[in-house]
């Protein structure tokens, strides 16, 4: 082969290749012989070594990526051995660059090439240069700078690193080339950098590329020395691992993309992503990302970051832009309501009214005005038993809205209703966002069970909460104390329930639409009774269809006289005790099925009836066999009731006077007695009743059933009655019951509610009822089935009660007294 300018006979090694390494000449470095290409080029250069020409060579080539560099370095095997580690190695030493040439042949299983020697020439400044210049040395001015700057910028990161023997090592080297080669060592050069120094033969362009190399790392090092002296001003004990937490993300997100392939995002970058991906209002957007940014900020152990990933949660959780779509079949959800409720008409009225209005809004575009949708807050007032909650269920059957029940029953928390701050610990959104997240929807039926029991102490309370909850004006901004951001409500359907009206605060009262569910007729809770509870209650006893038949005499007889309720609750146990007592005897062998109950066999299986009407007992066991018993109408919270007013005289010799009055009575009931005796002694006269002996004689007043509160004006009329009765000596007709305040001339004034008092004077068998007057427009509410049965007498003065009431005398004024 032809010898290039150099001048050197071109020579042949065994190639030893390093992998994303660069070996320089001068350095010194260890290799594992584990590797079989390492270990071939080793014992190919020792068996091709002639004893008279020195240490074994080899050719230290770079591999990037697969791909041989052109240029490689000769280097002589120093000493072959045991590495730290206990592994095989050899000690390699570089010694001078050379040109990589053809492949060739030769001993062992390595890959042998041709080699040049790559010539280095050396500046030498010269004499007059010399004389010219104060510096010194055998090198022009240019290099000899160019050797200082390099030396003051590699003893300044050498003292940075502690590295001071190194320092003068450095300083001891005078030739450029193993100067500029010395930077090999570096370890913040990269592949890439070291190959480009080993590729430059000419000996100071490559110092100069080694010295920009060094003067860019050392000017990345302060400026990240500078960052970081900024940062730790003004930065405590308490933050310091806070801000080593912070320069860990920063390292982590450089390496990520100087890699490329983004790496694994933490926590906080998945909750940015969620948030960014959700469907969020823009507010809520922006709430969210600063508490993002608040997270990012925070260490793992902070329990700041606990509250604010639980937040995020919560709010990534609810449905804010999720709606079910609503059924606008209006025929149909009444068919859905009447089918799972008997009865009820006024709220299957105003549900069916709601549906229309919204299909006609809808149709006209009118979905959202004024920022408010059309929601509706309805309040079912009513007894017991008379299917207030269910009915919701219903509603939102009917609605095709999702359920949810929120029980407020013995709450007594403000923050129950709008969640507790998030300072606190184990806070917890309201119950109302609560509800709205277990929906799904933003558009539920949400259905506030027993409002009328929610109580308050000194932690608030909850039902002036639940004025803002309540209120169509304000509903649609409404912010829980937890959320912090606005919730739209305006299109949710509130339901409250509740057995007593007056317990509800006026200011609540006022932003519900009140609808009352006074309870059922006896022949729609026949119905109800066949159509839903028998076969309930035929599943939950394990009887099939058919294998126990109620005749409807019989479940009237169970409505009437087995149960007096205004709901069905009763009469559902009644009908679940029934069937479990014909089950019982079915498995014993002492009937057998299919079996149909008749009214004689109630007896027999549930004993005898609790509630026997007074018109089916006998005359004189009756309680109005007496003069001076008359029979009265009153509202509790389990409906309307039949109420007894018994009277009596004492005795003149006790020498008692005046009036007594007992049955745990409230104060506007004392006053209507007081009221019912005083005009019974101003105008005795006029009535024909013998009041003189009211003068000498005591008056006692008892309403049975002691242990059971009473107040309210309603019995004023019946205590007239009752006292001129026991004056009259003339007893109160057995079917007739009455209600109405009077006055102190004698006018009856009118009561409230009506329809409850009817409903139970139907129950108890009553057949004529004396009302006030003005109350006759209430009659529009009782339903017709109820007043065919009634004889319904309106009355503006006690004088008309008293010729109604009262029965012929049969026994004289002294035998009664």
């Amino acid at each position: 082969m032809a010898t290039e300018s150099t001048g050197y006979t071109p020579t042949s090694l065994p190639v030893l290749p390093l992998d994303d390494e660069v070996v320089l000449p001068g350095m010194v470095v260890p290799l594992d012989l584990s590797d079989a290409e390492v270990r071939a080029a080793v014992e190919a250069a020792q068996a091709a070594a002639r004893p008279d020409a020195g240490k074994p060579q080899v050719l230290l080539v770079p591999r990037i990526d697969g791909t041989y560099a052109g240029t490689g370095v000769l280097g002589t095997v120093e000493q072959v051995g045991r590495l730290s580690d206990g592994d095989p190695g050899a000690l390699i030493r570089g010694r001078h660059r050379v040109r990589i040439g053809a492949g060739t042949t030769g001993p062992g299983a390595a890959l042998w090439v041709e080699v040049t020697r790559v010539e280095e020439t050396l500046p030498v400044s010269s004499p007059s240069s010399q004389q010219g210049s104060n510096r010194g040395g055998p090198y022009p001015g240019q290099v000899s700078e160019l050797i200082k700057e390099y030396k003051a910028l590699a003893t300044d990161w050498l003292k940075k690193r502690g590295a001071w023997q190194v320092v003068d090592r450095v300083q001891q080297i005078e030739d450029v080339s193993a100067l500029a080669d010395n930077s090999g060592y570096s370890p913040f050069l990269t592949t890439a950098q070291k190959a480009e120094l080993l590729e430059t033969a000419d000996p100071v362009a490559r110092l100069k590329l080694a010295t920009e190399q060094l003067r860019e790392h050392l000017a990345e090092q302060d400026v990240a020395e500078a960052i970081a002296k900024d940062v730790q001003e003004g930065v405590d004990k308490q933050q310091r691992e806070f801000l080593l937490r912070r320069q860990l993300d920063a390292v982590r997100k450089e390496l990520r993309e100087l890699n490329g392939d983004g790496g694994q995002e933490d926590e906080s970058d998945d909750y940015r992503a969620r948030v960014e991906a959700a469907d969020l209002p823009e507010k809520v957007r922006e709430a969210a990302l600063k508490e993002v940014d608040k997270l990012e900020r925070s260490s793992d152990q902070s329990p700041e970051g606990s509250w604010i990933r639980t937040w995020l949660d919560t709010v990534l959780e609810l449905p804010w832009n999720e709606s079910t779509e609503d059924v606008y079949d209006i025929r149909g959800a009444r068919a859905v309501l009447d089918a799972e409720h008997a009865g009820l008409e006024d709220v299957k009225e105003r549900i069916t009214e709601y549906l229309a209005v919204r299909k006609r809004r809808a149709d006209r575009g009118l979905g959202v005005v004024g920022g408010r949708r059309g929601g509706a807050v309805l309040a079912l007032v009513g007894p017991p038993g008379v299917g207030k909650t269910s009915l919701g269920e219903s509603v939102a059957h009917a609605m095709g809205r999702t359920f949810v029940r929120v029980a407020l029953g013995g709450v007594r928390d403000e923050a129950e209703i709008r969640g507790h701050r998030r300072t606190y610990v184990g806070a917890l959104p309201g119950r109302i966002v609560r509800a709205i997240k277990e929906a799904g929807s933003m558009n539920p039926v949400v259905l506030l069970d027993e409002i009328d029991k929610v109580g308050s102490d000194f932690r608030g309370d909850p039902a002036a909460a639940l004025l803002e909850v309540l209120d169509p004006a304000q509903n649609h901004t409404f912010r829980d104390h937890y959320l912090e951001v606005e919730l739209d409500l305006s299109d949710v359907v509130f339901l409250a329930t509740a057995n007593v009206l007056e317990a509800i605060p006026e200011a609540l009262l006022d932003r519900m639409e009140l609808v009352r569910l006074d309870g059922y007729t006896e022949d729609e809770k026949v119905v109800i009774a066949r159509d839903h509870l028998l076969p309930r209650q035929l599943e939950r006893a394990g009887l099939e269809t058919g294998e126990v038949v109620l005749e409807e005499a019989s479940l009237r007889k169970l409505a009437g006289e087995y149960t007096r309720e205004a709901g069905v609750r009763n009469l559902e146990r009644s009908i679940a005790r029934l069937l479990r007592k014909v089950a019982a005897e079915h498995e014993l062998g002492r009937r057998e099925l299919p079996f149909t109950i008749a009214p004689d066999d109630l007896r027999g299986l549930i004993g005898r009836p609790h509630h026997v009407p007074e018109s089916a007992q006998d005359p004189a066991e009756r309680r109005t066999a007496v003069p001076g018993v008359a029979t009265g109408l009153a509202v509790t919270g389990a409906g309307g009731d039949v109420l007894f007013v018994e009277a009596s005289l004492a005795d003149p010799e006790t020498g008692a006077a005046g009036l007594t009055l007992t049955g745990q009575l409230g104060d506007v009931m004392k006053e209507s007695a007081q009221i019912a005796l005083s005009f019974l002694r101003s105008h005795g006269a006029e009535l024909e009743l013998p009041v003189g002996d009211l003068k000498d004689r005591g008056v006692h007043v008892h309403f049975p059933a002691g242990a059971v509160p009473k107040d309210g004006p309603s019995a004023g009329i019946t205590l007239v009655t009752a006292l001129s009765s026991l004056l009259s000596g003339r007893q109160v007709r057995t079917d007739v019951a009455m209600t109405g305040e009077v006055s102190l001339t004698g006018r009856v004034l009118p009561i409230g509610g009506l329809k409850q008092k009817l409903l139970a004077a139907h129950r108890a068998g009553i057949t004529t009822v004396v009302i006030p007057k003005r109350n006759e427009a209430d009659l529009d509410d009782v339903p017709a089935e109820v007043l065919e049965k009634l004889e319904v007498h309106p009355v503006t003065d006690v004088r008309q009660v008293l010729e109604i009431a009262l029965s012929p005398a049969q026994i004289a004024v002294a035998a009664a007294a």
